[in-house]
């Protein structure tokens, strides 16, 4: 219980100087490392943003990671997220193995109940979504796409293309 509130006053020096540490080398390999480092276009951006916090902490509180040593690993995640997003940019099929596809959750009207149940939605998110897009009628819609980001896509009738004809973004998530 005596160690509840402050130990040492060496200890929060260390916790300071690591953390500032930590900080500023952060900083720079997200600078380094581009915009996509701190996106969240997918599950493995999401798990990768998670797993850097994570590190960060660990490396902060933890006596016995020297900076030395995380700052190695954030490296080494950096340079990972890279590759397989370099990689995934120009192989198809290995950006499929690792990202999910997006799926059409209400179209011209209906709603897609197969659709919405695989993706854990609801009616409500929806409709939210409707909403936020500055939509209030149901018939105003388009289509619904729910993205790989796990954003939902609100594409209204006035952004057809032609009248008729579906839009050249839908083409590729209606089958």
């Amino acid at each position: 219980m005596d160690m509840l509130f402050f130990d040492h006053i060496e200890k929060l020096g260390r916790i300071a100087a690591t953390a500032t540490m930590v900080y500023i080398t952060i900083i720079l390999l997200t600078k380094a490392s581009g915009k996509r480092s701190t996106s969240q276009l997918n599950n493995f951006d999401w798990v990768m943003t998670v797993m850097i916090g994570s590190l960060g902490a660990s490396i902060i509180l933890l006596r016995e990671i020297p900076f030395i040593e995380g700052a190695a690993s954030l490296v080494t995640l950096y340079v990972l997220q890279f590759l397989v997003t370099k990689y995934s940019s120009i192989s198809q099929p290995f950006a499929s193995l690792l990202l999910s596809e997006p799926r059409v959750v209400f179209y011209q009207g209906q709603y897609l109940p197969e659709a919405m149940r695989d993706e854990r939605l609801t009616q409500q998110e929806l409709e939210s979504a409707m909403r936020s897009a500055g939509i209030h009628n149901l018939d105003d819609v388009e289509a619904i796409i729910f993205e790989s980001d796990a954003t939902l896509a609100v594409i209204s009738k006035s952004d057809k293309s032609k009248e008729g004809t579906v839009s050249e973004t839908l083409k590729t998530v209606i089958r």
